[in-house]
């Protein structure tokens, strides 16, 4: 069954520019240009709350993972944290001194870090309302920054082009990524923290492994694509671009599974569920949807329930490496048979093996063609060389 429609919401007066649901489904919010965060409830017939605050608008929002608190960002320059019920008070953050277009809370829900057109990332403690430090290397606006699952990193995304890869306690960049052809709008990490998605101008989505680094997966669409966001079990990406569709990818294939048309214009903003049945979308034509996700569940359940158990020893929560393998290399809907399993990943290994083989061949084929071209230059230039002695040569004669 395809994803389908389910919720409508209209009350904004301007293009919207972020949605987030929060934990317990029961309400979506969504932030826009017209100055205003909106809370919609999902229930039928319940209204919604509109919060007023800020002084321009409102570029991101974000729920704490508790639900508790609302974050958002805008170009009046300041942070707000709201507490989601019918006073709707906020709290102030003043620190960057430009636009901030993105908001983003860890996992734990004490940090929250905020990316600006002041080309920096800050870093906030929640309760005490404190800035802690400012990340700076970025040679322009930063546009979106996200904590890792297990709040150790911080990936940040670009109109220089690039996405840094942080480390939060040494608060120094590990890595940059400069393959995207254009200003990079949008990033996150895979649940797994194993790996972030990256959407640039350059019309494309491009999946890195953060561990060694390296370029996994790369969609080539063909319009600007300005949102993104993992689904729970790490097997699917959705994504939310100029052309106003929302393209759900699917990351064991590595192939487009859908196309939905529904907003009139960009859409602009794109975020799924915490438990990944829904999903929600924002665009220019000042709307907010919400989708029903419609995957069979048997393809998701069971890995949902593998993530929650990587625990370490000493009781804090971190992924597994072992994890995102299981992640990416889960088939869909067949019966998980330990045996078949242990076979599974002895063809994989192989099949891992054999294509490393097969690059490494290319790699030496590639080699060789180029040498060959050295010494085709080479025969050439001699070949001319010996023509010019030979018009000379006649030239004397004939003189």
């Amino acid at each position: 069954e395809d994803p389908s429609l389910e919720r409508h919401f209209k009350g904004h007066r301007d293009a919207v520019t972020s949605v987030d649901f929060s934990l317990n489904k029961k309400q979506l919010a969504s932030g826009s240009m017209d100055s205003c965060l909106m809370i919609w409830s999902m229930k039928p017939q319940m209204r919604a709350y509109r919060f007023v605050g800020h002084k321009d608008a409102v570029m991101c929002v974000q729920f704490s993972p508790s639900g508790h608190l609302v974050a958002s960002g805008s170009r009046d320059k300041t942070v707000r944290l709201w507490v989601p019920s019918v006073k709707g008070e906020s709290t102030v953050f003043k620190a960057h001194t430009a636009t901030v277009r993105s908001v983003h809370f860890s996992s734990d829900g004490q940090s929250l870090v905020t990316a600006s057109d002041d080309k920096t990332v800050k870093v906030w403690t929640v309760h005490r309302q404190k800035f802690l430090f400012s990340l700076s290397q970025h040679i322009n606006w930063v546009r979106c920054a996200r904590f890792s699952p297990d709040g150790r990193l911080i990936v940040s995304a670009s109109d220089d082009k690039t996405v840094k890869l942080w480390d939060k306690t040494s608060r120094e960049c590990i890595h940059s990524f400069c393959e995207h052809g254009g200003f990079v709008n949008h990033v996150d990490f895979h649940p797994s923290g194993t790996c972030i998605a990256a959407a640039g101008t350059d019309n494309t989505v491009k999946v890195w492994d953060v561990r060694m680094n390296r370029l996994l997966q790369h969609y080539q669409g063909n319009a600007v694509v300005n949102s993104l966001s993992f689904h729970p079990s790490g097997n699917y990406l959705v994504t939310a671009s100029n052309d106003s569709t929302l393209k759900i990818l699917d990351l064991l294939e590595g192939r487009l599974l859908y196309t939905l048309h529904g907003h009139q214009g960009p859409a602009t903003s794109v975020a799924f569920s915490r438990a990944g049945d829904l999903f929600a979308s924002g665009g220019s034509d000042e709307q907010v949807m919400v989708w029903k996700t419609n995957f069979d569940a048997a393809d998701y359940g069971d890995v949902l329930k593998t993530q929650k158990s990587g625990t370490s020893v000493d009781g804090t929560h971190h992924t597994l490496q072992s994890e995102m393998d299981c992640v990416i290399h889960l088939k869909k809907k067949k019966p998980q048979d330990p045996g078949r399993n242990q076979e599974q990943q002895e063809e994989e290994t192989s099949l891992a093996n054999t294509l490393e083989h097969i690059m490494g061949q290319l790699d030496v084929l590639t080699q060789t063609v180029s040498i060959l071209e050295q010494r085709l230059t080479l025969t050439e230039d001699k070949l001319k060389e010996c023509l010019e002695n030979q018009q000379k040569i006649i030239q004397n004669k004939m003189s």
